[in-house]
C-alpha cells in the first residue's frame, strides 16, 4: 500500500467569500477571494486532488449559511470536496452528500451527540469524518467559541470502530498564524487510534510538508493548508512533489 499523503487546500467561507481567520476569531477575517468557485477550480489546476471547505458562519450558527457558495464549489471542481461547519443532523448530512459532497465533517455534534456520528457512519460508510478542534489540549465546540473538558484522545477513542473515515485535528492555538503544525500532539493522536488523522492548524512551510513524510507520521492521511498557500509561502508544485516522493 502506498502511503501517499494528501495535501488539502482549504477554502473557509464567511459571508460567501474565501477568508482566513487568525486563531479562529471571526473578526480577524482576511478576504482572499470573493469567488469561491474560481478558487476551487484554481486549486484543482494547481494539481491538488481534494478540497477542504469550512462554512465558518455555519460553524458559529449551527446551520448551513454559505450553502450557495458550497454548491458553486462542488460544481466548479472535479475534485472530491469535504465540508465542515454547521452540519448537525442526519437530514443535513444526507442533503449535502446528495448534492455531490464526498465527505461531511462533524465537529460540535460529534462532541454533543456521538451516537449521531455512529449512525451517520452506518448510513453513509466512508463519507463521515470527525473534526476535533483543540485549544490547550481540550476539545473546543461551537466554531471554537467555547472549550469543553474533554481531552482530544479521549474524544477520538469514542469513535474507534464506528467507521469514521478520518479525524481532522486542528490546533486552534496555531490556526492561521503560520507557526507550524503541532506535530507532537497530532502524531500522539494518530498513534492512539486506528482512524486516519488529518493535521490542520498552522501549516507554515515546506518543512511541515516534509515532516508529514517521516516514518512516525505514517498514520496520517495528510494535512490541510490555508493561509500558507494563499500567502505563497508554499509552492503547490513543490509541496505535491515532496508528497509524491519526487524530490530529495
Amino acid at each position: 500500500m502506498t502511503n501517499k499523503k494528501i495535501l488539502f487546500p482549504a477554502i473557509d467561507l464567511k459571508d460567501g467569500e474565501c477568508v482566513r481567520l487568525k486563531l479562529g476569531e471571526m473578526d480577524t477575517a482576511t478576504v482572499y477571494n470573493d469567488d469561491p468557485a474560481a478558487q476551487a477550480k484554481a486549486f484543482e489546476e494547481m494539481g491538488f486532488e481534494w478540497l477542504h471547505v469550512v462554512d465558518l458562519n455555519g460553524a458559529f450558527e449551527g446551520q448551513s449559511v454559505n450553502g450557495a457558495a458550497v454548491e458553486s464549489i462542488i460544481k466548479a471542481t472535479k475534485n472530491p470536496v469535504q465540508l465542515g461547519g454547521g452540519i448537525r443532523t442526519l437530514a443535513h448530512i444526507e442533503t449535502w452528500l446528495s448534492k455531490g459532497l464526498s465527505r461531511v465533517i462533524l465537529g460540535t455534534v460529534a462532541v454533543r451527540d456521538p451516537e449521531l456520528v455512529r449512525e451517520a457512519c452506518k448510513f453513509f460508510p466512508g463519507r463521515v469524518a470527525v473534526g476535533i478542534d483543540a485549544k490547550g489540549g481540550k476539545v473546543a465546540v461551537e466554531g471554537w467559541a467555547e472549550a469543553s473538558e474533554l481531552g482530544v484522545i479521549e474524544m477520538a477513542k469514542r469513535f474507534e470502530g464506528a467507521g469514521v473515515a478520518a479525524i481532522i485535528y486542528t490546533d486552534i492555538d496555531r490556526d492561521g498564524v503560520l507557526t507550524g503544525i503541532n506535530w507532537e500532539s497530532t502524531i500522539e493522536l494518530a498513534a492512539a487510534v486506528s482512524i486516519p488523522v488529518i493535521a490542520s492548524g498552522g501549516l507554515a512551510s515546506l518543512d511541515d510538508i516534509r515532516r508529514m513524510t517521516q516514518p512516525d507520521a505514517l498514520r496520517l492521511e495528510g494535512a490541510i493548508s490555508g493561509r500558507a498557500l494563499y500567502d505563497g509561502r508554499i509552492d503547490p508544485a513543490e509541496a505535491l512533489a515532496i508528497l509524491r516522493g519526487d524530490t530529495k
